[in-house]
């Protein structure tokens, strides 16, 4: 097919006319296919079954009953596998509820009330304000607006967030205190953190209390083979900024998501001031569902043999998407994706101005998508281009009419803003 944009009106028109006949096609199927987030399917949760059979005793490796109140950093066995899968420090890490982004969120409260480093909270504070790589995660971004923290959007580069505009921002205002990260096929667009934007955002000139705040969700969600990921304490440490990063991630989209381990790591200073006040907050978390997690995925090597069990069922549905992609949409004009090795989510970029009308096309012919704009701070999209797509959970024969629907909506919503310019 030609390019789009050099096409005749009359070409145009002819093809609004097929389209809109195919269009008309899927609507009449009455279809109720969700897309709107990064689930997993129930095929993906039923290869995990098994770990709701792993409580045959509720002691600890220490001898501890987990029945019981206590444990505020979480059983030691789950510490030990998260810090040998991922390579953190035993000493730093803290394994909780199911929820990394619980851990997130009080992460930034606690800084909010009580300052961090010594330094003013950050609610007494005129301005306080994030740097936000977009597209990026809309439950980031919904913290921020929530503690009403102004949110600076920052260009995504194939090696992570424009590292030109961080440095700029970061060095001549103090009042920016962090920046959000998803390193590791990165949501929506799969990119992963270059060994040299690991370093630059480790050493950057900031405020004392700048912090990173490194979601690592996807860390070991290889779908075509394993990518490496820079040490950011390694790198914080080398810099002479050994307080600047926390570290989360969690087993939800490991195992279940409503029963999974969340766990955060970060420097000595910080763990010290997150106990203290978590010493609080909480007695302890669950440690039922720990002592269960740890037995059935046994080990770091472990969860990397269950992880490619997860690939081996997601793959077919990556290719689902990015082969109907390719043979809709390639070499036409009408939009860009990505193609990530792992994780969870493929970005596609459509024509200037036609994110919103694609998404309520699909709506509207019964395939929801997550809400265009949702990728960037306060829902603004400012060119109206990016959705993120979410294969995990219809099935590959739901994936496959959904994908054939969408690229459909993308062309039909093309071809309405070039007819009407």
């Amino acid at each position: 097919m030609s390019v789009v944009t050099s096409l005749s009106r009359e070409e145009l028109l002819a093809m609004q006319a097929e389209l809109e006949a195919r269009y008309a096609e899927f609507a009449a199927r009455n279809l109720k296919l969700d897309m709107s987030r990064g689930k997993p399917a129930g095929s993906q949760l039923n290869l995990t079954n098994a770990i709701l059979d792993k409580l045959d005793g509720y002691k600890t490796e220490d001898g501890v009953d987990a029945r019981n109140y206590g444990g505020l950093d979480g059983i030691p066995e789950a510490r030990r596998l998260f810090a040998d899968l991922l390579g953190l420090e035993y000493d730093n890490v803290m394994c909780g509820g199911n929820s990394s982004l619980n851990m997130m969120y009080d992460t930034i409260v606690r800084t909010w009330i009580f300052g961090t480093g010594g330094n003013t909270p950050w609610g007494k504070l005129e301005k306080v304000k994030f740097l936000c790589p977009a597209p990026g995660y809309d439950r980031h971004f919904a913290i921020c607006q929530d503690l009403g923290i102004e949110m600076i959007a920052i260009p995504m580069t194939e090696n992570g967030p424009d590292m030109d505009v961080v440095e700029k921002l970061a060095a001549a205002d103090d009042s920016i205190k962090g920046i959000w990260c998803v390193p590791l096929y990165s949501n929506p667009q799969g990119i992963c953190y270059s060994d040299e934007t690991v370093d630059r955002l480790a050493a950057m000139k900031a405020a004392p209390d700048f912090r990173i705040m490194w979601d690592n969700a996807y860390g070991v969600h290889h779908l075509y083979g394993e990518k490496a990921l820079k040490d950011i304490f390694k790198a914080c440490e080398a810099a002479g900024n050994p307080d600047r990063a926390f570290y989360f991630f969690s087993t939800s989209k490991i195992t279940f998501p409503g029963a999974g381990v969340a766990l955060m790591a970060s420097s000595k200073n910080n763990m010290a001031e997150t106990r203290k006040h978590m010493g609080v907050q909480t007695i302890g978390p669950d440690k039922l569902n720990q002592l269960r997690t740890v037995r059935y995925l046994k080990n770091a090597d472990g969860v990397r043999e269950h992880m490619r069990l997860l690939a081996n069922e997601l793959r077919p549905k990556f290719d689902i998407v990015l082969n109907t992609l390719r043979q809709e949409l390639g070499d036409t004009g009408f939009a860009s994706w990505t193609e990530p090795k792992g994780g969870y989510f493929v970005a596609l970029d459509t024509l200037e101005g036609c994110a919103k009308e694609t998404v309520a096309l699909a709506k509207q012919a019964g395939v929801t998508l997550t809400g265009a704009g949702a990728t960037y701070p306060y829902g603004n999209d400012p060119k109206d281009t990016n959705i993120r797509i979410a294969p995990t959970f219809p099935t590959c024969s739901e994936l496959s009419m959904a994908m054939e629907l969408f690229c459909i909506c993308v062309k039909l919503a093309g071809v309405r803003k070039l007819l009407a310019k």
